[in-house]
């Protein structure tokens, strides 16, 4: 039986070669459903056999690809399905869930049936009869439900599980009315779930009683187990690692409980009147020596079980309220002690907090005690002091001593946790087992971090998971990185002994002498540590290449760097790929990793690099040998290194003999994290409107404008609408009513007005009122009142004319914009080609308009889409000089003017002359003499004396009632300065009002020129560019843009100089991480304790690509690939999709309209030429081509991870050659894939068989499909590369962006037998599949041809790739001999 490298199936077992493949023919073939299912069938042919090779996940994912659940095991389940039917369903849905494929869907329209299911599988979870690997299988099922919350269905089943009647079970009826004297409305609830069980009937009372006691009757059988462990019984290996299996699962379920509010709310009572912590820390199990991550999942489950926050109302303590419910704890104790106890206590009640708040000393107090006093004091204290015979936990002096130590010790919070982490890495931290553990995660065991969840405890909690993992994911890449340059550079052995050698070469690594340790700074107040430790590293760079050297020069300050100590090793057989296997650095020829932070570069001079020039000799540079890095250690190792020192052991920075570097975008992983650690420290907090919303808790609307208080009635739409009629149809179903009845006044702009209410929902009538209704419902028409008015007259000259708004906006793309308009959070769905940047731009531009004195934040994932975005803004009408973009990537805007920084500043000053050269102007019209243009200070004094009195002259004249027009005319002052304008300047049949309307926008234009020179006026007066950057930044501009990896990097440095903005818009916002989701909206200082942003626009499509996160166990376990966009729409936020695309043919949009099910198509697409005719040479628009093995090969994988397929690459190469000779465009076609290795195998091609030949060159792009999303072109190749298995194009939001970058052609490369047996893909390849498999070529044909799409053409099929490569080369031929 074959399988594949990761042990997944492949092709040729799905295609009949695999028992399970023969077994699903005979019993559901071809995907049918079958309702006939056969108990003997489910029992000896499917669960024996996966119970007896132990549930291997590549068994259970081969059935799932077979459709077991959907053909089989659904339709055939029943109240009398057997348990072994049951729990295939769970084990499926598991596998499901691992594969991030949809877990829920199969029984989205049988509540009743799905209830019952899960109503079994909850009465098995509690059967001690069932053995531990089938209860562990179902623990992962269990998980998977309660991460499962957003789903209507999922949440019916588990809230009541976890409902407040749990407190059935606590310890006594005392310990339960202690709890609900804490909240009112605690008291309500179990009086309400008390009139629930007695109103029930008997059946629905059985339910509520097993309701209440399953968890519990769970937490006492997980109780058994961890006491079984250390009877001293001889249990069997493998029964012992199956038990701690189960353990493991169970306490990442119970973390699972802990970490999101409704679940924990009623269960952490639960679980501290079981003094479960105590229980799993005295256990066997966690003080043994090989279950370290037993021992960090129990960690991790404490911290959740202590976190700060009222379980009731989910408010976090501050750290004065944690300390005093801590000195409350204290006092009670001390009080319990002197009244009972007073003989042995009296020195513990009468000492202070700190006396008695740690471990040791309270130890210590509570030693004269003896066993019954100890369990009486902690009984006095309502601590549980006995247990049901279930849980087989003897009540001992440890257990009693345990439970009072852990209850009043003084507990470290998250917070001082964190401080204590460092941000650099050692080669001890990237070699922690905790890390190794999430780089081996193959599903089967749990993993000791934290989760991204649908809600969340806190901002702060939030902040901490997402620390952890970001930390986590970055030393993974550094080590991964580090382990790769290392074996580049073939360390090897050499003379004298212990020196090293290295054989190869890395352009990211050089070999050096130890570091010179310059400055070590003494510790600032109160630490214990250097403030500084600057170093000195010499790099011979006079064997590099002139790009590598330069690459070291361009180190910037602050990137990070790495400082090993290499040993001449064979590590050849311990490299992984960054997947270590091993649990020591020296298997990768490294012993010591120390990081250090760079400050300068200089020459061998000493001389800072920037400030140097190389002299030349004959016109030739005289080649650098030598360049100087100074350099930060890190002095907490610095520390800790030289303690170690002062113990005798080596000093390492002696053996450094490597410093190696990383790419810069990889490589900003400190500032992030010490952006992620600084906002956790702070506090900072989420707008008050959003707070709840983003938490995941209370009603998801509540973020929308239309629940909000300060929502506007009344919003001037400026260019939105391009006339009446678009205004109509673009709000359907409501009553559009002018202010005026002025015929002429109906053109654009328009304001609204009464759209407060516009799209808020009716409020229900009372049940009395409903009662006395005649029952028939009165639907009522919504009107909106619409206002115009006549723009204003901004000057005469053509550039005084605004730039206005050309798209016609569909109803939905109005919707979105309305909403971002108004306050609060609005969140815009974009399906492919649907114009989501475009409404985007519009809210941009009426914000802009509308609100003069808000700053808006633009972000993105990419610079290429904030490119794109700044693009479209530079085209409507926004003054550039406020507009401002940060950081890399503004050099490919394709503007004539630069908006960075230093750019704008630029252009100020290059505006500057301009300006002061109109005011001369102006001074020589009116005959002023002095040199006013000399500055912008001069300029603001001539306007005072001079301009402004000009005007009230003008004006006072212009109101005479007896002045005509032509006396107006007569009396204007500017006449020569306006000479240059278009003439006439008044025409001579112009009215009064005309006229006076003409001399307004003259009079506007001169004040645009020394408003201007106001603004420029402060960049004459700061003297160094970066004061005047940070002005810019802080004061002048208005719209700002940058990448969400900037905002993360430079989030201290923004946020300090004071910058403050009042609005969000993110582009591509289902792309983000969740903390890059969340970092831009506390880009700023808080403000009296709140952030006070007014909107927050995400714009995004959450069923395209997610982020990418390349550890699995990151991805899959801890959910890192969660967006904060996807996050709201599954809690049910509101969103606008867009449902009218206008890139795509229709026919191609049909191949990806399945996931869309309102997409609709523009107008454009369904009558514009290019969208009716033909593509030259093809019989079909889109295609799939069945690719074979070429040359007996298909897929293959030089390294781990790069797969390549040589057959698909040639063919696509082939198919743009075949284009380019019919005339095709080569910026019209783009070459896309699914995996790198195939991106620079056919860049290999291409540059072989079409870089050096005009007839061919270059198409427009050769990428990934990841890298591809958000773009376009009118033609796409794209191959699929697998032949053995889907790969992770599984994921259907890959296909999806895959299938929708083509506007007029599509031409899929790829292996048939594989993908049409994917469940998941099959809307999309069913109407792919409908077409010939090999590629139908038409003869006679140029670009672009004069056939429609519909006409009937002979055509010939394509064979293969060597015959479309034989038919390439003879048109070749032909070519050249007829240019000849």
């Amino acid at each position: 039986m074959s399988s594949g490298e990761d042990g997944r199936p492949v092709a040729d077992e799905l295609d009949g070669g695999n028992p399970w493949t023969k077994l699903a023919r005979q019993h559901w073939p071809g995907g049918r459903k079958s309702k006939k299912v056969k108990p003997e069938v489910i029992k000896n042919e499917i669960w024996d056999v996966l119970e007896n090779e132990g549930f291997q996940f590549r068994s259970l994912l081969i059935l799932e690809t077979l459709q077991l659940l959907e053909s089989y095991l659904w339709p055939g389940y029943s109240d009398s399905a057997t348990n072994h039917h049951v729990l295939l369903i769970a084990l499926i849905l598991t596998v499901k869930n691992r594969e991030s494929l949809p877990v829920w869907d199969t029984f989205s329209d049988d509540g009743e049936r799905f209830s019952s299911f899960f109503r079994r599988v909850l009465s098995m979870s509690i059967d001690n009869s069932l053995a531990i690997p089938v209860r562990t299988q179902i623990l992962s099922f269990l998980i998977c439900a309660f991460q499962s919350l957003d789903n209507g269905l999922v949440r019916k089943e588990c809230a009541p599980l976890v409902s407040i009647s749990l407190w059935q079970n606590l310890s006594s009826e005392a310990s339960r009315q202690r709890k609900l004297e804490q909240h009112p409305q605690l008291k309500k609830a179990w009086r309400a779930a008390a009139k629930r069980y007695d109103a029930a009937n008997e059946e629905t009372q059985a339910k509520l009683r097993f309701d209440r006691a399953w968890l519990y009757t769970l937490l006492l059988d997980f109780l058994s187990r961890l006491q079984e462990s250390g009877t001293g019984m001889l249990i069997p290996d493998t029964e012992s690692a199956e038990a701690l299996v189960y353990c493991e699962r169970f306490l990442e379920f119970l973390t699972d409980l802990e970490s999101q509010l409704p679940t924990r709310r009623y269960v952490n009572t639960l679980i501290k009147d079981l003094n479960l912590l105590a229980l799993v820390r005295l256990s066997p199990i966690f003080n043994g020596d090989e279950n370290g991550l037993f021992r960090d999942l129990s960690v991790l489950f404490r911290h959740f079980v202590n976190f700060p926050i009222d379980d009731h109302t989910g408010v976090q303590h501050t750290q004065t309220r944690s300390s005093e419910e801590h000195s409350a704890s204290l006092a009670r104790l001390q009080k319990t002690s002197l009244k009972y106890f007073k003989e042995k206590l009296t020195i513990l009640a009468l000492s202070n907090y700190a006396a008695i708040d740690k471990r040791e000393e309270l130890e210590a107090h509570l030693d004269p005690l003896s066993d019954e006093e100890l369990a009486s004091l902690a009984g006095l204290l309502g601590f549980r002091t006995k247990y049901p015979p279930a849980s087989k936990v003897e009540v001992g002096r440890e257990l009693l001593l345990e439970v009072l130590l852990s209850a009043h010790e003084r507990r470290r919070t998250f917070r001082e946790v964190m401080m204590d982490l460092s941000l650099l890495p050692t080669e001890a931290a990237l070699y922690e087992p905790a890390l190794l553990r999430n780089e081996q995660y193959d599903g089967s065991r749990s993993l000791a971090i934290p989760k991204l969840n649908l809600q969340y405890l806190s901002v702060a909690d939030f902040l901490w998971r997402a620390f952890v993992l970001y930390r986590c994911e970055s030393f993974f890449e550094i080590r991964k990185d580090m382990e790769e340059t290392v074996k580049r550079l073939q360390p090897q052995e050499a003379q004298p002994p212990n020196s090293v050698r290295f054989g190869g070469f890395s352009r990211m690594a050089i070999p050096v002498s130890k570091p010179a340790i310059i400055e070590v700074a003494p510790p600032k107040v109160g630490q214990d540590k250097p403030a500084f430790v600057r170093a000195e590293i010499g790099l011979d760079v006079s064997r590099l290449a002139d790009s590598v050297r330069q690459e070291w020069e361009s180190l910037r300050q602050d990137d990070v760097v790495y400082l090993l100590a290499v040993d001449p090793t064979d590590i050849t057989g311990h490299l992984t790929n960054g997947h270590a296997l091993h649990a020591n650095s020296r298997d990768f020829g490294f012993r010591i990793l120390r990081a250090a932070e760079v400050e300068r570069v200089l020459d061998e001079d000493g001389r800072v690099l920037r400030d140097t020039l190389d002299g030349e000799v004959n016109g030739y540079k005289r080649r650098p040998r030598l360049r100087r890095l100074l350099v930060k250690l890190d002095s907490t190792t610095y520390r800790f290194d030289n303690a170690r020192k002062g113990k005798g052991e080596p000093d390492v920075y002696e053996s450094i003999n490597l410093i190696v570097r990383r790419k810069g975008r990889e490589n900003n992983f400190k500032k992030i994290l010490e952006t992620i650690k600084s906002l956790t420290l702070s506090d900072i907090p989420v707008p008050e409107w959003l707070q709840e919303v983003f938490l995941g808790y209370g009603d998801p609307t509540g973020a929308n404008y239309t629940k909000l208080s300060n929502r506007l009635n009344e919003l001037d739409f400026r260019d939105t609408f391009l006339d009446w009629e678009h205004l109509v149809e673009s709000l359907p179903g409501r009553v559009v009513q002018q202010v005026a009845s002025d015929e002429s006044s109906i053109r654009p702009p328009y304001r609204l007005h009464d759209i407060a209410s516009m799209n808020c929902e009716a409020v229900r009538p009372s049940k009395k009122r409903r009662r006395d209704d005649d029952g028939v419902s009165q639907p009522t028409q919504k009107s909106i009142k619409v206002s115009t008015y006549q723009p204003l007259n901004n000057g005469p000259y053509p550039t005084d004319a605004p730039k206005t708004n050309r798209v016609r906006f569909t109803p939905a793309q109005v919707e979105a914009i309305m909403s971002g308009t108004q306050p609060g959070l609005t969140v815009i769905v974009g399906p492919p080609g649907t114009g989501k940047t475009d409404v985007a731009t519009q809210i941009i531009s009426n914000l802009y308009h509308d609100f003069p004195s808000q700053r808006t934040l633009l972000i993105a994932h990419s610079n290429q889409a904030l490119n794109q975005l700044f693009q479209k803004i530079t085209n409507l009408d926004i003054d550039e000089r406020h507009l401002l973009r940060l950081g890399h990537g503004e050099e490919d805007l394709e503007t004539d003017v630069s908006y960075s920084k230093h750019g704008r500043v630029e252009s100020f000053l290059d505006n500057r002359g301009h300006y002061l050269a109109e005011v001369d102007r102006l001074a020589a019209d009116l005959e002023a003499l002095g040199a006013h243009g000399n500055s912008c200070e001069t300029a603001g004094y001539f306007n005072s004396v001079y301009v402004i009195p000009a005007w009230t002259k003008f004006w006072d004249n212009a109101k005479s009632v007896n002045a005509s027009a032509s006396d107006i005319i007569a009396s204007f002052p500017f006449h020569q300065y306006f000479s240059n304008a278009p003439q006439p300047l008044f025409p001579q049949d112009a009215s009064k009002e005309q006229v006076l309307d003409t001399a307004r926008g003259c009079q506007r234009h001169i004040e645009r020129i020394f408003t201007e020179l106001e603004d420029i006026r402060p960049f004459e007066i700061l003297r160094t560019s970066r004061d005047k950057a940070n002005y810019l930044l802080i004061k002048e501009a208005r719209i700002i843009a940058m990448t969400s990896t900037h905002a993360a990097i430079r989030r201290q440095e923004i946020a300090d100089l004071g910058f403050h903005y009042d609005n969000v818009i993110m582009e591509e916002a289902a792309q983000i991480t969740e903390i890059e989701n969340f970092i831009p909206l506390a880009l700023r200082n808080p403000k009296g304790g709140q952030l006070p942003l007014q909107r927050v626009v995400l714009c995004g499509d959450h069923l395209q690509n997610s982020p990418v996160v390349q550890n699995l166990a990151f991805r899959q376990f801890a959910n890192l690939e969660q967006s904060l966009f996807l996050r709201f729409v599954r809690l049910g936020v509101p969103t606008i999709t867009l449902d009218h695309q206008g890139r795509a043919r229709p026919s191609i949009a049909e191949l990806y309209k399945w996931r869309y099910p309102t997409l609709k198509n523009l107008p454009n697409v369904l009558t514009g030429s290019e969208y009716l005719r033909a593509n030259a040479g093809f019989r079909y628009e889109y295609q799939f081509v069945d690719v074979s093995d070429y040359k007996g090969t298909g897929e293959s994988q030089p390294t781990p991870h790069y797969f390549q397929n040589l057959g698909e690459a040639e063919y696509a190469v082939a198919i743009y050659q075949f284009m380019r000779l019919l005339g095709y465009p080569a910026s019209k076609i783009s070459i896309l894939t699914t995996y790198a290795g195939q991106r620079a195998l056919i860049r290999d091609v291409l540059g072989h068989r079409c870089a050096k030949n005009r007839l061919f060159g270059l198409p427009r792009i050769v990428t990934t499909v990841d890298k591809y999303q958000g773009e376009q072109n009118d033609y796409i190749i794209l191959s699929l590369v697998r032949t053995t298995r889907v790969g992770y194009l599984r994921d259907i939001r890959r296909l999806t962006v895959a299938l929708s970058r083509a506007r007029l052609g599509l031409y899929i490369l790829g292996r048939r037998a594989v993908f049409e047996t994917c469940y998941e893909l099959r809307e999309a390849f069913a109407k792919l599949f409908q077409r010939p498999n090999q590629l139908l070529l038409t003869t006679g044909e140029m670009f672009s041809t004069a056939r429609l799409l519909e006409d009937e053409v002979e055509a010939t099929e394509m064979a293969g790739v060597e015959h479309l490569g034989q038919y390439v080369y003879e048109m070749t031929k032909a070519k050249i001999e007829s240019l000849k």
